[in-house]
């Protein structure tokens, strides 16, 4: 079985991977470089700053951990940007290894399909190349939206990949976009010096997060002195001196060195030769797939963000796993029921299954428990008490529908919730298993025990606790 894989991000390279296992002669077709946006332009690099800035932070309080410092921090942005290309190019050469293991070939230039058995590489110097192949896996990913009204020169008007290139540190920037990658970019270079104003048009920053998580966001990104405007639009843009110009529709005038645009990200479905083989693409540029990840070509199949719905790179793995198996002759169904997400602000957010807006909008009648990290001791010798833990669970049956967290190492402790909503388990479940001491995880237990108003480390005034 030949199969060709067209792009190498976290849905390409791993379903190319998977694909060897099961014993497919595996092509890989790749534009720039292995990794896509998410380990070239996005996770993995926007990670390394969010990780520089965190020591930069942790390093102006650690008065209050009885160490002193003689000397000024100051941060070396050359430094910064170093250590996040060190860290690129390892994981680039690590996924370049994993294809030598598995005698996965690798060919740079544009991947464009002639036929459903037929693809062709463009090379960067003119030249091409035709490959057989039996299956096919489109992973193109996506790119930043390009807006009109804020055209990206790369200089004063920014993308999420621009940001990732800058010379030196902004003395100020003006961010459109209030999810998850304009909110990690607020927190990066506010933590860095930067002046930030953060613009959104909803009426709330992080709009896909349960409501109380994004309030609380809010707050502690205006204690870091983060100018937050919800409900609110970009007048006027126009460049100043060496600055930009920008007017709000409140009529807030705001001068700043940067303009980074963050607001929403287009399927990249175009020139790869869907059109012509007749491939069929939704309204909004997304390649259309069953829960088998086929198209409505067969043996044409596609995965990631170039079929839009979890723009997540977990996501496109597994979409690529579920792909390549179906390609080897297995019967596998992709299974959104239970995808963990996480977002690395300061504090972190993460969330997995349904929020308590969507559990009233589906009419699920719910109890919910909740617990602070400040009840935490680990969180105090941490000195990260800001945050809390919210557990939804079913009122009927008890069983765990959502948990969403926000605090330190939210990322790494929403697995546990992600594995109970996926086995079934109750909140009792959770509350009834010891945790250990002094750790994080504690907070599930208690919040699992809030449920059933047994947390002990609980005030009942902490929250008004009330079921839909």
């Amino acid at each position: 079985m030949n199969v060709a894989v067209i792009g190498s991000g976290p849905g390409g390279y791993v379903a190319s991977i998977k694909a060897a296992q099961l014993g497919a002669h595996v092509t890989v077709i790749e534009e720039t470089e292995v990794g896509g946006t998410c380990l070239n332009r996005g996770c993995i690099p926007t990670k390394s700053l969010i990780a520089s800035s965190e020591m930069l932070s942790l390093s102006k309080n650690l008065n209050e951990f009885g160490i002193e410092l003689n000397g000024s921090v100051t941060p070396n942005f050359l430094k910064i940007l170093k250590k996040k290309d060190t860290v690129v190019n390892t994981q680039i050469k690590g996924i370049k290894n994993l294809f030598k293991r598995w005698n996965i070939k690798l060919k740079k230039g544009h991947g464009k399909l002639l036929s459903p058995d037929t693809v062709e590489i463009l090379r960067h110097d003119g030249s091409k190349e035709i490959i057989r192949a039996d299956k096919t896996i489109i992973a193109t990913g996506s790119s930043p939206s390009h807006l009109p009204d804020f055209p990206f020169d790369g200089k004063r008007i920014i993308s999420s990949a621009d940001a990732l290139k800058l010379a030196d540190i902004p003395k100020s920037i003006l961010i459109v976009g209030a999810g998850v990658i304009g909110c990690e970019f607020a927190c990066i270079f506010n933590a860095l010096g930067s002046a930030v104003t953060l613009v959104e048009t909803l009426p709330r920053i992080m709009p896909s997060e349960d409501e109380e998580i994004s309030g609380l966001l809010e707050r502690e990104m205006v204690k870091r002195h983060i100018h937050i405007h919800v409900k609110t639009t970009i007048k006027t843009i126009e460049s100043r001196y060496e600055s930009m110009y920008v007017v709000l529709d409140n009529g807030q005038e705001i001068l700043t060195e940067k303009v980074l645009v963050a607001a929403g990200r287009s399927h990249n479905s175009r020139g790869i030769g869907l059109e012509e083989i007749g491939i069929q693409i939704g309204k909004h540029g997304e390649i259309v797939v069953n829960d088998r990840m086929e198209t409505n070509m067969p043996g044409i199949y596609a995965i990631g963000d170039v079929v839009g719905g979890y723009l997540l790179a977990h996501v496109a793995s597994r979409e690529g796993i579920t792909a390549a198996k179906n390609i080897m002759g297995r019967d596998e169904k992709i299974d959104y029921s239970v995808v963990p997400s996480a977002i690395f602000t300061f504090p972190e957010i993460a969330s997995v299954g349904v929020k308590e807006h969507q559990a009233r909008e589906k009419r699920i009648k719910i109890k919910k428990g909740y617990f602070r990290f400040k009840s935490l001791g680990k969180a105090h010798v941490m000195g990260e008490i800001a945050g809390f833990i919210k557990m939804l669970s079913d009122e009927h049956s008890g069983k765990i529908v959502g948990v969403h967290i926000i605090g330190p190492h939210a990322s790494d402790l929403i697995h546990e919730g992600a594995l109970a909503i996926k086995k079934g388990l109750q909140a009792r479940d959770i509350a009834d298993t010891i945790h250990a001491h002094p750790t994080l995880s504690e907070g599930l237990m208690e919040a699992a025990g809030d449920t059933y108003g047994e947390a002990i480390h609980v005030m009942r005034n902490d929250y008004k606790k009330h079921t839909n």
